[in-house]
């Protein structure tokens, strides 16, 4: 594993914090890579093989999220250590004992990430109340419950289908890792028309050329089952959904899923990601050589913080819904039409705005710091 100040450069990270404590089986690292815009705002994963250079990355990831949504917040991440399907009073232990551990680091917010959710948020809120995306019994904006990512993600593929001339009905979209953005993805873009064929969880996939039904998947998962227990499909390894032909493809789970050894593999017209850092730089450029339009994961999947921005300023839902369309559609937009008239890479065009809007957060401050 890289050491995570081999990845420090002009913009960060600020703080590296790693937590242990034996006694409750407590492992946990926070990077909060930049706050010139402002306080952090950035998920907590949980996952068995978390490492403090995944945290880093995906901690600066949030930074050009921020920057890019054009948020007062700068980026930050958390990561603990474990199995998110531990028994609840155990996982109610750790996050309460991580959170309690950090109390002091104010420049980060927490929110839910992989392997979190609302209720894990409010057992935050109520040992040190720095903490966004809470349930409604206790005033907040259930992110994953309401979709939100899913529904900034919906609107990033509706300005983006004008790039490569795709009518969103009718459309074939796969979905790798039906989760709180897949499901929700899923949801709202079945709802504009578009067909999905494919899914997957962390048990396999399940394909129907014909289509699935998004409601009976979503009982599933509910029901605490995987989509490969669908029935009416034809059930495959995790593996093979990157094989399957589409329009639409888009990652929703683990970080770099897509890399130089299988983007060939991929089949499809636009790359939608909906998972941060779900894809290597290397595979990147593949994609555009292939003639794939891209949408990095900072600008297409922002729903989720620009709504956790919104419940911090003490908004409602439909400010949060409204700042999410505004925004993904814009900034969408914006990074299309840079890398269409640069010729350059959509990750490149989406980089450039971030930093640009960072460096100018920067140059405000009294020396200059992250």
């Amino acid at each position: 594993m890289k050491d995570v100040f081999n990845l420090a450069d002009d913009l960060g990270p600020f703080k590296v914090i790693h937590v242990h404590e034996p006694g409750i089986g407590l492992k946990g690292v926070l990077v909060v890579d930049n706050v010139a815009r402002g306080p952090s705002i950035g998920g907590v994963r949980m996952a068995t093989d978390v490492t403090t250079e995944e945290c880093a990355r995906l901690a600066r990831a949030m930074t050009f999220k921020n920057a890019a949504a054009d948020l007062a917040h700068g980026g930050g991440k958390a990561v603990l250590a474990g199995d998110p399907k531990m028994p609840k009073a155990q996982k109610e232990t750790l996050i309460r004992g991580f959170c309690r551990a950090l109390e002091e680091v104010e420049q980060y917010i927490f929110a839910p990430d992989m392997g979190t959710d609302e209720e894990c948020m409010a057992w935050v809120k109520d040992e040190i109340g720095r903490v966004v995306a809470l349930p409604r019994e206790v005033g907040g904006i259930p992110l994953d419950e309401i979709g939100a990512t899913g529904f900034g993600l919906s609107h990033a593929i509706d300005v983006a289908a004008e790039f490569c001339d795709l009518e969103i009905r009718g459309a074939r979209f796969v979905v790798q890792g039906f989760g709180a953005v897949g499901k929700h993805a899923t949801r709202f873009l079945s709802a504009a028309g578009a067909i999905p064929v494919a899914v997957s969880d962390s048990a396999g996939t399940i394909y129907n050329a014909d289509g699935l039904d998004v409601d009976h998947l979503i009982a599933l998962k509910s029901a605490g089952k995987s989509v490969t227990e669908y029935e009416g499909g034809e059930r495959r390894d995790g593996d093979a959904i990157i094989d399957i032909e589409c329009d639409i493809w888009i990652p929703a789970a683990r970080p770099d899923v897509i890399q130089e050894g299988n983007v060939d593999r991929l089949k499809t017209r636009m790359f939608v990601q909906g998972a941060n850092i779900p894809i290597t730089y290397a595979a990147e450029k593949k994609l555009q050589q292939r003639g794939i339009l891209n949408i990095p994961d900072f600008i297409a999947n922002a729903g989720g913080v620009i709504c956790a921005a919104t419940e911090y300023q003490g908004g409602g839902e439909t400010a949060a819904f409204a700042a999410i369309e505004e925004k993904l559609r814009r900034n969408t937009r914006e990074v299309l039409e840079t890398a269409q008239r640069e010729q350059v890479l959509t990750r490149d065009a989406a980089l450039a705005l971030a930093r640009r809007r960072v460096e100018q957060a920067m140059s405000y401050r009294r020396w200059n710091i992250f």
